[in-house]
């Protein structure tokens, strides 16, 4: 798409330290620029100001959830277009249609993928 160089930029959204750190050592070594945020609340803020090609967002999370950020990602115009991953522990197929429903590109439950499979979805996404 973009004929310069500039790396995609991705706004990891987790509230595990641990996993979040493991994705983003994986993502940067990918090309991928990296910023991390453990709240709903500062997803939002930083969503406006940093402008990701993707978002990967945790659902179950202090403050706000996922699926409220999402929503509001979606009624919002400088957010409305980004795209937005869905990783979460929830496998239930009402959260799978609860995020379609809200907007969602992707869903994907942790225990159901290893970060290879999160790093091909997101290159799908970004038509990497």
């Amino acid at each position: 798409m973009d004929s310069d160089k500039s790396k995609k930029r991705i706004l990891l959204v987790e509230d595990d330290d641990a996993l979040a750190n493991v994705y983003m050592i994986r993502l940067e070594a990918e090309g991928f620029e990296i910023r991390r945020v453990a709240n709903g609340e500062d997803a939002l803020a930083v969503a406006q100001e940093y402008h990701p090609d993707l978002i990967l967002l945790d659902v179950m999370m202090p403050k706000v959830s996922g699926f409220d950020v999402l929503d509001i990602l979606r009624n919002t115009p400088q957010t409305a277009n980004v795209k937005v991953i869905m990783l979460t522990a929830l496998s239930q197929d009402s959260d799978r249609q609860r995020a379609e429903a809200l907007g969602a590109d992707d869903y994907l439950v942790k225990s159901q993928v290893v970060i290879a499979d999160v790093v091909d979805h997101i290159k799908q996404h970004l038509n990497i």
